[in-house]
């Protein structure tokens, strides 16, 4: 989305661009035109990317399915929702600017996350390293199921999957799987990633005494996972370490929710909103400890 806006708004004024930005109340044929097209490209792009710099080093095989629900204890699968929900809320955000109707928006705009995570399952599913996962695309539906059922349910999205990341030392143990630079961590190890489930708390209480933007979060985390199998977490260059899962309660903001007449603040606020934000928080293990942190993320 953030392609798309910057191509299409560059040369703008600052008035143009929020013009631009305004949601049409009606179909605008050009928008939705545009939208249709960049996404076809930017997606088919990835797709072959994805084969040619991933999938094209790997043997091939029949197309197959493996059983990896105990791996990375289900971290992997926590990201499959948080993508799949925020790919298919981008989609119907981008058709809603185009002014295409609610049941259309819901039907292409947020099946478009589910789609293509669908199609990379695929691309899994004949590759002889890995294989098409159960797992992840239950995980994709569950991603998809949370937005379309809030917009179902309340015209509107109340809880809001967030993702958030810190560097560990875990990385280092087994740079090629967990990530050589920070990029890749982020990406790839799993024991600094947190997902979080954040809701509205106005959106369920009606009153005006609690501020529109306040949120309450709940994470789920894990650490010591140098392999994604439990029974093998070691390696040659690393010693055994204890997996263990995490549980956070926090506070956070709900970025869409700050009221502004500024559309191009509307539009980084909803991109932005995929980050949980920093703040204290309380945190259990699954071992039976508790922390307070002054400051997480």
């Amino acid at each position: 989305m953030l392609i798309l806006f910057s191509f299409a708004g560059k040369g703008f004024a600052q008035s143009k661009s929020d013009h631009f930005l305004t949601l049409s109340d009606s179909l605008n044929i050009q928008r939705r035109n545009t939208v249709a097209i960049s996404e076809s490209i930017l997606a088919g792009s990835a797709l072959i990317g994805l084969n040619q710099l991933w999938y094209a080093d790997y043997a091939k095989s029949d197309f197959h399915f493996i059983n990896d629900n105990n791996e990375w204890l289900q971290m992997d699968k926590a990201g499959h929702v948080f993508s799949s929900y925020h790919l298919g809320k981008y989609g119907y955000e981008l058709l809603d600017w185009s002014g295409v109707s609610g049941q259309n928006k819901l039907v292409y705009g947020v099946g478009l996350g589910f789609a293509f995570l669908t199609v990379v399952e695929v691309f899994d599913g004949y590759s002889a390293e890995w294989g098409a996962s159960t797992g992840d695309l239950i995980a994709n539906a569950t991603g998809t199921g949370l937005f379309v059922s809030q917009q179902l349910l309340w015209k509107e999205q109340r809880v809001t999957p967030k993702f958030s990341f810190h560097q560990t030392h875990y990385a280092a143990l087994r740079p090629d799987a967990l990530g050589s630079t920070l990029n890749e961590e982020i990406l790839k190890d799993y024991n600094g990633q947190t997902y979080w489930l954040s809701a509205n708390v106005r959106s369920f209480f009606k009153t005006s005494k609690i501020p529109k933007w306040l949120n309450v979060a709940v994470g789920y985390g894990a650490e010591g996972m140098i392999t994604g199998n439990g029974d093998k977490n070691t390696t040659e260059l690393a010693p055994e370490t204890t997996r263990y899962r995490q549980y956070y309660f926090s506070l956070d903001v709900d970025l869409s929710r700050i009221q502004t007449k500024s559309h191009v603040l509307k539009t980084l606020f909803s991109v932005f909103n995929t980050i949980k934000i920093p703040a204290p928080t309380f945190e259990m293990t699954s071992q039976g400890k508790g922390k307070l942190k002054a400051f997480y993320f």
